[in-house]
């Protein structure tokens, strides 16, 4: 059984930064493309980060380009995105994912659906 279990989410002053982990089990982690996604209150989910099972490419939303970084360790089996210059739109639910296909090299966030889920870790951006 696959499970993602999201941490670090907390409050921050706009400006500040903030780190997410994302510890995975049941899964070989390190065959897997995995992705981070938001869910803004009132609002869709959307994409925010993902990075293949290799490690290259890494791919981001416009709106958290320069800002977010994805990565990973895969003796850890654990999924980060480091977050900088928070701004208050950055509010959200942050779920971290895992594309169910083993050395997927093609992954496209606006074409592929993420196959396991996270319960998600609350940010707050204060203004």
């Amino acid at each position: 059984q696959v499970q993602l279990v999201e941490s670090g989410g907390g409050l921050v002053q706009a400006g500040g930064s903030l780190g997410l982990s994302c510890a995975a089990s049941g899964l070989s982690f390190s065959a897997h493309t995995m992705g981070w996604f938001r869910q803004a209150p009132g609002k869709e989910r959307e994409f925010v980060a993902a990075i293949t099972w290799s490690g290259r490419p890494t791919m981001y939303a416009d709106s958290v380009k320069g800002r977010f970084t994805i990565s990973k360790d895969n003796a850890k089996r654990t999924l980060y995105l480091e977050m900088s210059s928070l701004k208050p739109e950055d509010t959200a639910v942050y779920y971290c994912a895992a594309h169910g296909r083993a050395y997927y090299n093609n992954y496209d966030p606006l074409r592929d659906d993420m196959n396991f889920w996270g319960k998600g870790t609350l940010v707050t951006v204060s203004s």
